[in-house]
């Protein structure tokens, strides 16, 4: 293959020639492959963007095309030669379409699903496997070969609520056959019969760890009893808790309370924000709830929620939508999107009583921590932040980063406006840097935290620089995940704890 040091920097760009090779999994010793048909160019005006091939042993004859994709390809799973579903997907309209096709060509293409991919009220879910007879998984159909089934997370302004459907070949209909119900929440990872009467869950609740269960002829039986793991967090409270920005977008956040806290009797806790926001095309999809009020709180390396052990209350990942619609860019107005976000999320846990305006911390990783770092330049709202492995200067990340698909050249207002060490002045509360030595994520060396801890410093600004031996971009041995937590936990009983 030759280099591939001449593709553009546009998400839905790919290397021309032969690429994603692999094997078929319903057919023996048969290639997939997929060429692009734009010159892996999305700008090209073309109608087609990518051909699906096919080659069977002995690899001596000529390839056959399958089918032609109007959008990038996404997926594909195998079936049978009649039947395999193809996903293609296209970045800058965030559609994205499933296709029913014909390998063998007996049949043309059926659309099946054409959504935003951003909308994860309408996810139709994926389908359901099983191991065929050339030990590689094939679609699971039902007894008559005519449907198969979907298991999908079940987001909704309800909640999140997973879900078993079954899905007619023919038509595209789905029919709900389960559906999980408060106060768990649990999914399908198995379905154990074509006629789906048996299949297996993954059941979990506020208070139960999760487990594995089995259920057959409407009686369900665990199968696992695995305890929890750290009963330490035992009795954590946790709420899924709404709000809406000054400009009306709907937002969410998982509110997260010491254990045996009573607002009463113990009054306002000092409380940490741990952000990383997220890109949109629209408001309604930037305000949908895609994250379930039941699952067990189990904080895992070094998470944020180890400070609930600590007397703090976390805020953990409240929404920070930027939103670009139509032909707008979300980057464009990310400093203003970011500020009202933040500025939501305050209003709503002071005017809960768990928090005051004067004892409001931030933290973050990677993003979450570039985030962090603007949040900390533009504005006034914390009084420390906690920022580990991220990146804060643009100029070190021009050919794009994150949702940003323009260069530095094509967009040096958004990048200079956007990257925090252009305001390294204006950082005036302490700020805690924290980075693995040896961070391999392309966007976020460890010169980025090296450069802004310099530029801090030189400035007077109280900060302090950790950087982990050894570590990645994120924190996996034991050394290095406690003293982690022990730097987290020391910088926010420093500056964020209300002295006597």
């Amino acid at each position: 293959m030759p280099l591939d040091d001449q593709r553009s920097i546009k998400f839905d760009a790919v290397r021309p020639g032969l690429r994603g090779i692999s094997w078929r999994s319903d057919r023996p010793a048969t290639l997939f492959w997929l060429e692009a048909l734009d010159g892996g160019d999305p700008t090209r005006d073309v109608f087609h963007r990518d051909a699906w091939m096919t080659l069977e042993a002995p690899f001596t004859g000529a390839p056959r095309e399958i089918w032609r994709s109007q959008y990038r390809y996404h997926r594909i799973r195998w079936g049978r030669e009649d039947v395999a579903l193809a996903w293609e997907q296209e970045y800058d309209s965030r559609r994205i379409r499933l296709w029913r096709i014909a390998p063998d060509q007996s049949q043309p293409p059926m659309l099946l699903v054409d959504r935003s991919f951003e909308d994860k009220y309408q996810d139709e879910g994926l389908p359901l496997m099983t191991l065929g007879k050339f030990d590689r998984q094939i679609l699971l159909f039902t007894p008559d070969h005519q449907s198969i089934y979907l298991s999908g997370q079940g987001a909704s302004p309800q909640g999140v609520y997973p879900f078993l459907d079954r899905m007619t070949l023919s038509t595209g209909t789905t029919k709900r056959l389960w559906q999980c119900q408060d106060p768990y929440l649990e999914s399908v990872l198995a379905v154990l019969d074509a006629d789906a009467q048996s299949f297996i869950t993954r059941r979990q609740s506020k208070t139960e760890p999760p487990n594995y269960f089995l259920y057959r002829d409407r009686r369900v039986a665990a199968l696992t009893d695995y305890p929890d793991p750290a009963p330490q967090f035992a009795g954590v409270q946790k709420e899924l808790v709404q709000y809406q920005r000054s400009d009306g977008v709907d937002l969410s956040a998982k509110l997260y309370l010491p254990a045996c806290y009573d607002l009463q009797r113990d009054g306002p806790l000092p409380i940490v924000f741990w952000v990383y926001p997220a890109e949109f095309k629209s408001r309604e999809t930037a305000g949908q709830i895609t994250t379930s009020d039941n699952n067990f709180s189990c904080p895992s390396r070094a998470s944020v929620l180890f400070l609930l052990t600590q007397g703090y209350a976390v805020l953990n990942d409240p929404k920070l939508p930027i939103i670009g619609e139509g032909n707008a860019e979300p980057n464009d107005t990310y400093v203003e999107q970011l500020i009202a976000g933040a500025e939501a999320a305050i209003d709503y846990v002071v005017s809960r009583g768990v928090a005051t305006r004067d004892c409001i911390g931030i933290g973050g990783h990677s993003y979450g921590a570039f985030t962090t770092a603007n949040l900390l330049a533009h504005t006034r709202l914390f009084k420390m932040g906690i920022a580990r492995s991220g990146a804060y200067n643009r100029t070190l990340t021009p050919f794009g980063f994150q949702g940003e698909q323009r260069n530095f050249w094509e967009a040096t207002e958004t990048y200079q406006r956007m990257a925090p060490f252009t305001y390294a002045a204006q950082i005036e509360v302490p700020l805690l840097l924290i980075h693995g030595e040896h961070d391999s994520n392309p966007g976020t060396y460890p010169i980025q935290t090296e450069r802004l801890f310099e530029a801090l410093k030189g400035l007077g600004a109280t900060v302090r620089w950790v950087q982990l031996p050894f570590e990645d971009h994120g924190y996996r041995s034991k050394e290095g995940i406690g003293h982690t937590l022990w730097e987290m936990v020391r910088w926010c009983n420093l500056y964020l704890k209300a002295r006597d």
